[in-house]
C-alpha cells in the first residue's frame, strides 16, 4: 500500500484542509498517510491555538494514519529550515512513498528546475541575496528577487519568478523539493492548487471555506461557534472541550508576562545571543521597550516592525527569546544533522502497521514519549510543552509534563 505524506500545522483544521487531505491521497494514489505537525508552537513564530494533542487529534478524527511531531529546533525556523526538518523526519520513516503539499500555482513546473538550480546556493545567488538584503529588504523577498535573478534569462522571467515566490506556500514548496534533493530521497513531490482563501486572507473566502488566518481571527473577535461553518464538526468539538478545560484559544498575549520578564531583565548581550536576534534588533528591543504604551506582545511587534523585518521575523525571533533559544544550539551547521528522532504524537490501527513496518525501516529511532530518549532537541520540545501549558489561565502540571505522563493517542 502506497503512503503519502503531508505537512501541517493545523492551526486549527479547517475544511480547506480536510479537501487537501483527500486530495493529497488522490493524487498520489496512496492508501495511508503520515502528517508530520508541528507542536505547540509555529512557523511563523506563533503559539498554536490549541494544543499538539488537541490538534493531533483533529488530524486522526480526519482520517490520518499516523501523526509525527515537527521538533521546535526545525517547527519555529524560516521555510529552508522549516521543509528540511519536516522532509527529513517523512524520509527517515522508510515507509513514506511520496510527498503532497499545497501551493499557489498548483503546478511543480517552474519550482522543480529552480529546485535544481538553488540547490547549490552558488556564490552568485549568495552575493546577489546579500546585494538585496543591502537594498532593505525583507529576508524572503531578498529570497525572492536572488532567485529571480539566478533562474530568469531575462527581466521578465526574474520578475515572473520573484512573483512566484512572493506566495508563502510556493516558497516553502520550493524549500521542499530543495530539501527532496539535498537528501537524495526516493519520496516523489506532487502539489495541488490551494482552493479558495489564501494563507493570509483575512475573510472568508465563501459559506465553507476560510483560511486558518480568517478562522483564529473570527474566534479572536466574535466567539468559537462563529467559525463553526469553515470547521468539520470534530475540530469545532474538540475546540470547544479544550475551551471549556481551560487550554484554549491561546495567542501571543498569553505570554507577555514571562516575555517581558526576559525582555527586561536580559542584557543587550544576553538577547543578542538568541535565535533571530540579529543586526541590532537587541538594542531596538531595549529601547523601544520604556516607549510602550502597555506590555503588550502586539504592541511591541507593531513598534519593531519596519520593512526589513516582517511581522513574522519578529514573531520567531520573541519565541527564541521566550523559549531561550540559542544561537549556538540551532546553528545551521547542528540543523543541518536533521532531526534526531521520529516522535509519534498519535496513530490509527492502519498507522499502528505503518508503526510496526518503521521497526525495521526507520532511520531514526522512533519514540512515544519524552522518556524514550535522551536528546538536546528532544529537550527543547519538553520546555516548549511546558512554557505552552504555562500560559493557562490555570495550568495543571500534568499539561505541563504531558510529553513524558502522556502516551501517544490513538483513534
Amino acid at each position: 500500500m502506497k503512503t503519502v505524506g503531508i505537512i501541517v500545522e493545523y492551526n486549527p483544521l479547517h475544511n480547506g484542509h480536510v479537501l487537501h487531505y483527500k486530495k493529497s491521497k488522490a493524487i498520489a494514489q496512496a492508501e495511508r498517510t503520515v502528517a508530520v505537525m508541528s507542536g505547540n508552537f509555529l512557523q511563523r513564530g506563533e503559539p498554536a491555538l490549541a494544543g499538539k494533542r488537541a490538534r493531533t487529534e483533529m488530524a486522526l478524527s480526519m482520517g490520518a494514519d499516523l501523526v509525527i511531531e515537527l521538533p521546535a529546533a526545525y517547527a519555529i525556523q524560516p521555510a529552508e529550515w522549516f521543509a528540511y526538518g519536516a522532509v527529513s523526519l517523512l524520509h527517515a520513516t522508510g515507509v513514506v512513498d511520496s510527498l503532497c503539499f499545497g501551493s499557489e500555482s498548483g503546478t511543480l513546473r517552474e519550482l522543480t528546475p529552480l529546485a535544481a538550480l538553488l540547490s547549490a546556493e552558488d556564490s552568485p545567488f549568495r552575493e546577489e541575496l546579500h546585494r538585496q538584503m543591502s537594498l532593505g529588504h525583507s529576508y524572503p523577498a531578498a529570497y525572492a528577487a536572488a532567485a529571480g535573478a539566478a533562474q530568469g534569462s531575462s527581466p521578465a522571467e526574474a520578475a515572473e519568478i520573484t512573483s512566484l515566490l512572493g506566495k508563502p506556500n510556493n516558497t516553502l514548496g520550493l524549500h521542499y523539493l530543495m530539501a527532496l534533493r539535498r537528501l537524495n530521497s526516493p519520496i516523489q513531490a506532487y502539489t495541488i492548487p490551494r482552493e479558495a482563501a489564501q494563507y493570509h486572507d483575512l475573510l472568508p473566502a465563501g459559506p465553507t471555506i476560510a483560511s486558518a488566518t480568517s478562522i483564529r481571527r473570527i474566534i479572536r473577535e466574535q466567539g468559537l461557534e462563529a467559525a463553526a461553518p469553515y470547521m468539520p464538526r470534530y475540530t469545532l468539538d474538540i475546540l470547544r472541550r479544550e475551551t471549556a478545560l481551560g487550554r484554549g484559544p491561546v495567542d501571543w498575549e498569553a505570554f507577555k508576562q514571562p516575555l517581558f520578564l526576559l525582555l527586561q531583565t536580559l542584557s543587550t548581550r544576553g538577547l543578542s545571543r538568541m535565535l533571530e536576534v540579529s543586526e541590532g534588533l537587541e538594542h531596538r528591543i531595549k529601547r523601544l521597550l520604556p516607549l510602550l504604551p502597555q506590555p503588550s506582545v502586539e504592541e511591541l511587534i507593531s513598534a519593531l516592525k519596519t520593512k526589513r523585518y516582517t511581522r513574522t521575523k519578529l514573531q520567531r525571533m520573541l519565541l527564541h527569546i521566550l523559549l531561550q533559544h540559542s544561537k549556538e544550539e540551532l546553528s545551521p551547521e547542528r540543523l543541518a544533522h536533521g532531526p534526531g528522532y521520529i516522535r509519534v504524537l498519535g496513530f490509527s490501527s492502519r498507522g499502528q502497521e505503518l508503526l510496526k513496518a518503521m521497526k525495521k525501516s526507520a532511520a531514526l529511532p522512533v519514540i512515544m514519549q519524552a522518556s524514550d530518549l535522551e536528546h538536546p532537541q528532544l529537550e527543547l520540545d519538553v520546555q516548549a510543552s511546558a512554557a505552552y501549558a504555562g500560559a493557562y489561565p490555570d495550568p495543571h502540571t500534568s499539561w505541563m509534563y504531558e510529553d513524558y505522563l502522556m502516551p501517544p493517542l490513538r483513534l
